[in-house]
């Protein structure tokens, strides 16, 4: 993959970089900046960006911002925020405009193959949040949020979608088969009214419609 990694903590940013180049990936771009981010990703059109939510010169939102610049003006790539805090409104934000989006916590990184195993389903048009995110933001759902009809082993079905989970590591994880993971991700489908399409992505857009449900509760 070319990957492009925008983060203002030199050591963070250069461990990344090692690690990527080392795993046979080409690191096109690095900076500590948001304006030197959107610059890169003009020249090097990467497959996938790696990027901070808070970075300068105002340490609140800047790559977060960066990252939604990006999706609007080059959909194909893939996106991977990091954060150290849990901020759910750009992560709705970015989960709703498209496929390729994923969303860590900065400790999640420390885990190396979870890590470039969430930086390629992102490259390929996956998901990979957070699951303190997912669970954060599966507790903010409403009863007129369409996950509200799910039932308790459904709602756990999607959450480990929404991390990205293959039907074999949920079937693992909740000690089912997985057929029955199968059936249940059937019923989520029904219920979110996700209907059999070629061409796009079910598993993200069940994941989009949950969290695009949730953005229209928020103020």
């Amino acid at each position: 993959m070319r990957i492009v990694i925008a983060e203002d903590a030199a050591l963070l940013r250069e461990g990344l970089a090692g690690l990527l180049t080392d795993r046979g990936h080409a690191v096109v771009g690095r900076c500590g900046d948001a304006e030197t981010l959107l610059a890169l990703v003009a020249e090097h059109d990467p497959d996938v960006v790696v990027t901070d939510i808070r970075m300068p010169p105002d340490y609140s939102d800047e790559g977060a911002r960066a990252a939604v610049e990006i999706r609007r003006k080059y959909p194909r790539i893939g996106i991977l925020v990091l954060s150290q805090h849990i901020e759910t409104r750009f992560a709705i934000q970015l989960v709703t405009s498209g496929e390729g989006f994923g969303y860590l916590l900065k400790d999640r990184v420390l885990d190396v193959d979870e890590f470039l195993d969430a930086l390629a389903r992102v490259a390929h048009g996956g998901s990979a949040l957070d699951p303190t995110v997912v669970a954060t933001l599966l507790r903010q759902a409403t009863a007129t949020n369409p996950v509200a009809t799910l039932t308790e082993r459904e709602r756990s079905v999607l959450e480990l979608m929404a991390q990205g989970r293959s039907n074999a590591a949920i079937a693992r994880q909740l000690w089912l088969t997985e057929r029955t993971v199968e059936t249940h991700i059937g019923s989520v489908f029904s219920k979110l009214g996700i209907p059999v399409s070629a061409e796009d992505n079910r598993r993200v857009r069940a994941v989009v419609t949950y969290l695009d449900a949730i953005r229209a509760t928020m103020p």
